[in-house]
Formats: structure tokens, sequence, C-alpha cells
């Protein structure tokens, strides 16, 4: 009979601690400066690239741990230091997913270690989906993709708004309609190379939280790009939008749209990265309790304190195992039949909001102000409930996937 074990092995446990000793001693000590500065923090960028954490290798080897565990406890680990930082540091990732996810082995190899770059000139990517009227509901995306036959080209036509890194990216990944009739399953994805002609930046959003990290809209006013920059290949687009018209025409199963496919390779990460700001928060709050006296002893002797800690704690472990059994299902080929990847997304992101506040709260004024670190980890937290499909859009897809009814 196999072994069972949740235990890391040696090579996890060197990996983790290796990720965690930069979270403290490079992204933690920058975390204040930057997320005041709300600017990406380019430095710590290279710092990464420089001890081989921002590269294609080093995600790749953590993307084919066989356990699955990989992404995830690198996400908890890089977040468990700041999450606007590290999420400059792991945007790239996104835009990366979108080709892994739709593109050809040809098209991996030549885009893939092009967002990235090396120590010396670091680059980022983005990935575009969301536009102003089409976030959750990416059925009503309205950015176009044009054969030009003649050419070989694609034109583009739009604007992309929510891009992580968009606009300051060598390498964008857009997402477009090609066949406005067939809804959410007329959608592909392209690759628009550096310095192509017609995208630009639109507006740089000053946001709540996570200000480290780039955000802003992206604009495309008749960018063309060659044939071979559609992710999959037109042949490819071709026999699935055919599929798309039969089983629409016959009433049959809906299929998976690009932008989709890259959400759920993502959500199980997404999950981890709100991980990480939970523990960060309650080891915060923790210490806080039992070196904070009043009324003559350590506030964590005050049941009112200490069972909060005993929740936050609890949460925080529940949410992982939902998060690992996730990855672990995905690395091994088993199906979401219950949207597992959409349940540890929702569990995770969910805690880390509940989490972070509760640690504002144990700490008190000392919370609410910017000497603490809490402040900002609950103004980070409130973005995990949101991108990558908000916490209603995880439950409706939990829903609709118990029911048997169909995902649009």
């Amino acid at each position: 009979m196999a072994e069972f074990t949740l235990e890391l092995n040696d090579d996890q446990k060197q990996v983790r601690d290796w990720l965690h000793g930069f979270a403290a001693d490079v992204i933690r000590p920058a975390a204040s400066e930057w997320d005041e500065r709300e600017e990406t923090p380019w430095p710590v960028i290279q710092e990464a690239a420089k001890v081989g954490i921002y590269s294609l290798d080093f995600y790749a080897q953590q993307f084919f741990d066989p356990t699955g565990l990989g992404i995830p406890m690198a996400m908890e680990e890089l977040f468990w230091g700041d999450a606007g930082i590290a999420l400059s540091i792991v945007g790239t990732g996104l835009a990366a997913v979108g080709v892994l996810a739709n593109g050809t082995e040809e098209q991996i190899g030549t885009w893939i270690p092009q967002m990235y770059g090396d120590a010396d000139d670091v680059k980022v990517a983005a990935f575009c989906s969301s536009e102003p009227d089409a976030g959750s509901d990416v059925a009503s995306m309205r950015t176009r993709a044009v054969y030009d036959q003649a050419k070989d080209e694609w034109v583009l036509n739009g604007t992309k708004t929510w891009a992580t890194n968009g606009g300051i990216a060598g390498v964008h990944v857009v997402v477009a309609v090609v066949d406005p009739e067939l809804g959410s399953k007329g959608h592909a994805s392209f690759i628009v190379p550096p310095n192509t002609p017609g995208l630009s930046q639109g507006q740089k959003f000053k946001k709540h939280g996570i200000r480290a990290s780039h955000t802003a809209e992206v604009v495309l006013e008749d960018v063309r790009v060659p044939g071979h920059c559609l992710l999959g290949g037109k042949e490819k687009l071709d026999q699935r939008l055919a599929r798309s018209r039969e089983r629409a025409a016959s009433g049959g199963e809906r299929v998976k749209n690009a932008a989709m496919a890259t959400f759920e390779a993502s959500r199980p990460a997404v999950g981890a990265m709100a991980i990480g700001t939970a523990r960060a928060a309650y080891e915060v709050a923790l210490e806080y309790a039992k070196t904070r006296t009043q009324f003559g002893r350590p506030i964590i002797d005050n049941q009112g304190v200490a069972f909060q800690l005993a929740d936050m704690r609890t949460q925080i472990d529940a949410a992982r195992l939902l998060v690992w059994r996730a990855s672990w299902m995905a690395t091994t080929g088993k199906p979401f039949t219950s949207a597992e990847g959409s349940m540890s997304k929702l569990y995770a992101s969910e805690t880390a909001k509940k989490v972070t506040a509760q640690a504002v709260q144990i700490l008190g004024g000392n919370g609410f102000t910017r000497e603490y670190p809490v402040e900002r980890m609950h103004r980070d937290a409130a973005i995990y409930t949101i991108f990558e499909g908000t916490s209603e859009i995880q439950r409706l897809v939990i829903a609709r996937t118990l029911s048997g009814m169909p995902i649009r």
C-alpha cells in the first residue's frame, strides 16, 4: 500500500527555506517603501533574477514538481514577504500560463523566455483579458481580432483594463473576439511582440493595495501581429470554432474559452498567494499578543484574543490543504469534478481578508497605523476576492459544477 504523506520532501524544504530567506531579507525590508511609491520595484525584481527566482527555469522547475506543490509553496513564501512586490515578481507568470495553456511548443519556446529577459536586462509580461465592460462577464468582451488573409496578419482593436504590467511589459498576451456570434467560445489569445505599433498604456490605476504592482489599461489601435502570434495556430482555431458552431446549432455542451483555461490553471496559485499574506499577518498578531501587556498580563491570556488566533491558524491551515489538493489534482490529471480549483481560491482569499482584519483588531490602534505591517497586509488582502474571478464567481462555478449546469 502506497505511503500517504503531507510532508514536503528534502528538495522542497530546501527551496521553501531559500525563498523564505529571500522574502525575509530582500522583499520585506523594501515593502513599505514601494507601497508608498506605488511603482514597480525594478531593483527587487532584478535581485530576484540574479539569484534565479525571477526566471523561466525556476518557474518551470516548480511547475513540473510531480507533487504539484512547487508553485503554491513558492507563492506562499514570496507573498509572505509582501504581496505587492511578490506580484511584481510573479505577475509575468500569468502571461506565461496563458501561452502554456493555449500555445504550441514553438510558441512556448519562443515567447516565454522573452517575457523574463535575464538578470542584466529584466523584462516583464502582461496578460490582458478584462475590459471596462467585461470583467467576470467574459462573454461581453469587445476587443476584436480580424484576420487579414492577404498579409497573414491579425488586426486587434479594443481596450483592456486591470492588466498587471500592462503597458510596461515587453510581451503582451491579449484575449480578443474572433467570432462575436459564439460569445465566450469565439475568443482567441494573441501574442503582441515588444514595440508593436498601436499598443499603448492607458490609465495607470492608483490602488487600495498591492500598490507596488503596476496595473493599467492597455489600448490597442489597429495593432497588427503576424499570423504565427495566434496562440495554438489558425488551423486549431478554425477547428475549435467549427466545433463550437456545431454545438451551438445542436444545443450541445459548452467548451472552455482561452481566458477560462488560463484562469483555471492559475486559481490554486492565487489561493497560495492569499495564504502567504494571511500567514504573515497571523504571525505579526501572534507575536504582538504574546508581548503586548494590558492589565498586568499579555493580551494572549485573554480568551477573546487567544480564540481569534486559534481560528486564524486553523483557517490558514485549512486553506493550505485545499490549495495543495487542487494543485496535486491538476498535476496528476485528476478532473475538478467539484470545482476544487475554485474552492481553493475562494476559501483562501476569504481567509486572507478575515485573518488580516483580525490581525488589525488584535493590534488595536497600532494595527491601524503604517508603523505596523498588518495595515498594509489588510489592504493587500482585499484583492484576492476580486482578481482572477471574484468570490461570487467562484461560488457560481462551484454551484454550477455541482449541479451539472453549464459554466458560461
